[in-house]
Parts: C-alpha cells; structure tokens; sequence
C-alpha cells in the first residue's frame, strides 16, 4: 500500500514537471526570444540581476522566460546558478566617484553644483494605460543599439562625473562625516553568516541583494520615527549610471578591467533631531544596487540611516538582515505546500488526547460528586 501510494506520488509529481514544460511552449504567440526580454523588459531584468547578486543580462532573461515572468523564482534560478560557478579573480574595490552618469537628480536644490540629468524615468509620465501597438522610435532603437539617447540637462554642461552634493555639504560643515580611517574589506555575506552586529557593508550587501518589495515595505513601516511622527525625508542624489568592474590580474597583481554593470546609487539626508544628536548637522544614508531600481536604492538608503540612529534599541536591523531576502522569504512560505501530513497528524493525535484527558477529568469529577451526595444521605439517614 505504502509503495504504491509512493509510486503513484512520484507519477504526479513527474506529470506536474512536463505539464510545466509544455504550459512554458505552448500558445498562439512566437516563443519569447532572450533579446526580446533584455531589450522590451529592461526592468524586470535588472531587479532579477540585483536580487540574484549576479550581473548577467542574458542568462537573467532566460531566468525570467523559465520562471513564466515570476521575479522571484527567476531570481532563485540565477542565485542557484551562481552557486555552481567557481570564482576564478580576486575582486577590487573600485570608487563610487567612477560612476559614469546617465542619470542624476538633485531634489534637494532647485540648481545644485553639476548638472541634473533626467535621463530615462516615469517621474513626469502620466499613468495612462497604451493600448495601442507603436513601434519603436528612434530614440529607442539607438538604446538597443548601445548608445544613449539624447537626455535633458539643467544647470550645466553634460559632466557625466560631477560632484556630489555630499561634498557640498561637508564644505560647509552641514554634514557628520562618518567615513573611516582604515579600509576594511567589504563584508562578504556569500561566505560568512549575517546576524544583527555585523559591519554597515554587510547590511548594504543584504539590502542590495534583498527583494524590492520586502525592502520597500519595511521602510515604509519605518517612516515614523520615536515620536510618532513622519521622519524628514529628504533625498540628497539619486544616480544611475554605468561602474568598472575590476579585478586582480592572476600573473602580475595589477588591477585590470573586465567591463561595466550599470548601477543605481542614493543618498539620503537625514535631519537629526534627537535629544543625544548633532542637532546643527545632517546625517547621511548611502544606497547602492545592480541596474536600475530606484525605489530599492531609496529605501537602502533610508534604512541604512535608520538602522544606524535606532543603534539596537528596536529589531529593526534584524529585521533588515533576516526577513527581506526574496528567497528565504519565499521558500519558507512555499514549502508549506508540501506534504505535512506526518506532523499533522501528530498535532491531530494530541488534540484527541488533551479532549481524551479533558473528558477523564470531567467524568471523575461528576463520580465524586455523586459520591459526596451518597455519603451526606447516609449520614442524614442514619441521624
């Protein structure tokens, strides 16, 4: 019975797999090619890319036409891919500052020092849904192309490496400066575990590597401050814009480049009001991730900041380290669709043993009582 029971549940779950396959295949329409995705799905590919802690646009479109568009699965495909690949070169750290430019807005000055640089964003666009079927304009096909469009510049020439509105501030003594003497390596969160107390690199991987939504969500929850009341919330820089990557040559030790990733980086000043703080300056939070995804690189930096002025009182950086990776999250919440029946029989099999010993006590307390009453017959009877 047990065999076949097994047997017949091995049969369903090889059914389920090729049911998948062919659902992938099937349809009306051509099947989806990788260029298609990268080129028409840009988006989508750089947060599968970011949550995955992998730069790999080809293979993060193939992820995401296996995953049927499902961002989360498709992240867990090409993070399980990376798993099975050797590192081959010591990486090196490279500079913010080399940051070349596609993007910047300053929010917090009207005409900051440097140009703004609106490059491609939806902050102007009215959400109204396109029901019709253009085709690509020109501007577009010179982005698939490789080139960057023409973009709208306020406030200067085109410099695609100003300076940051951070030094602007520490010039006139604005901002605290929190950088270090020495230069400690990043955190590596692939090799060493991640708990509450770890370095502020440590928690830039995790949130640069967490799922977007999760990331969001938890900021949000962390708008209000001590008091109650809705924190000042004032966004230094928003950047993106195109990073060297770098590594040691395995002969000679030098520093060479391998290529680029594209990146999207924040800042966010944060007005410290507390009784114990510099109340005549600014703090700082810094928000880094793979491609573009400004509403995660917001929130990076936000909490950032929060997690450094709560110093521990609260489980706030907890839950930043333990609860906002996509994959954990959301491989905790889908093996509950897996057989339980074992442990929940045990937990039925112990409910009817509480009810049992429930209903034992209640039976032996009513034989009592019919017992005290024969006893106070008797001895009235026998007075």
């Amino acid at each position: 019975m047990g065999y076949a029971a097994a047997r017949g549940g091995l049969e369903a779950i090889l059914a389920a797999e090729d049911l998948v396959r062919r659902k992938r295949t099937e349809g009306s329409s051509a099947p989806l090619e990788v260029d298609q995705i990268t080129d028409r799905l840009r988006l989508s590919v750089d947060r599968v890319m970011g949550e995955a802690g992998l730069w790999a646009p080809e293979l993060a479109a193939r992820a995401l036409r296996q995953a049927e568009g499902d961002l989360v699965e498709a992240a867990h495909l090409l993070r399980a891919y990376r798993s099975t690949r050797r590192r081959l070169a010591r990486p090196v750290t490279v500079d913010a500052d080399e940051l070349e430019i596609l993007r910047r807005i300053v929010p917090a000055y009207r005409v900051p020092e440097g140009p703004q640089l609106l490059g491609r964003t939806l902050d102007y666009v009215g959400r109204l849904l396109d029901t019709s079927d253009r085709v690509s304009t020109g501007v577009e096909e010179a982005t698939h192309a490789g080139t960057e469009p023409q973009v709208l510049v306020f406030g200067g020439e085109t410099d695609r490496r100003p300076e940051r509105l951070l030094e602007q501030l520490r010039r006139n003594d604005l901002a605290l400066d929190r950088r270090r003497s020495d230069d400690p390596e990043p955190y590596d969160i692939n090799v060493h575990p991640v708990r509450p107390g770890v370095p502020r690199s440590a928690r830039l991987s995790v949130m640069a590597r967490a799922e977007t939504g999760a990331l969001v969500n938890l900021w949000y929850r962390n708008v209000l401050g001590p008091d109650g009341y809705i924190r000042e919330i004032t966004l230094g820089e928003v950047r993106h814009g195109w990073l060297p990557v770098r590594v040691e040559h395995p002969a000679t030790g030098q520093p060479v480049n391998l290529g680029r990733i594209r990146v999207t980086e924040t800042e966010a000043i944060e007005d410290l009001d507390g009784d114990d703080e510099a109340r005549d300056h600014f703090d700082v939070g810094y928000g880094m991730c793979v491609g573009h995804n400004e509403r995660k690189a917001i929130a990076m930096a936000n909490l950032d900041i929060a997690v450094h002025r709560d110093g521990g009182r609260s489980s706030l950086e907890q839950s930043v380290l333990m609860t906002t990776d996509g994959l954990e999250s959301s491989g905790f919440l889908e093996h509950l669709k897996l057989p339980h029946y074992v442990t929940f029989r045990s937990m039925v099999e112990r409910k009817m043993s509480l009810r049992a010993v429930a209903s034992g006590e209640r039976n032996d307390d009513r034989a009592a009582a019919i017992e005290d009453e024969e006893i106070r017959t008797e001895a009235v009877v026998g007075a």
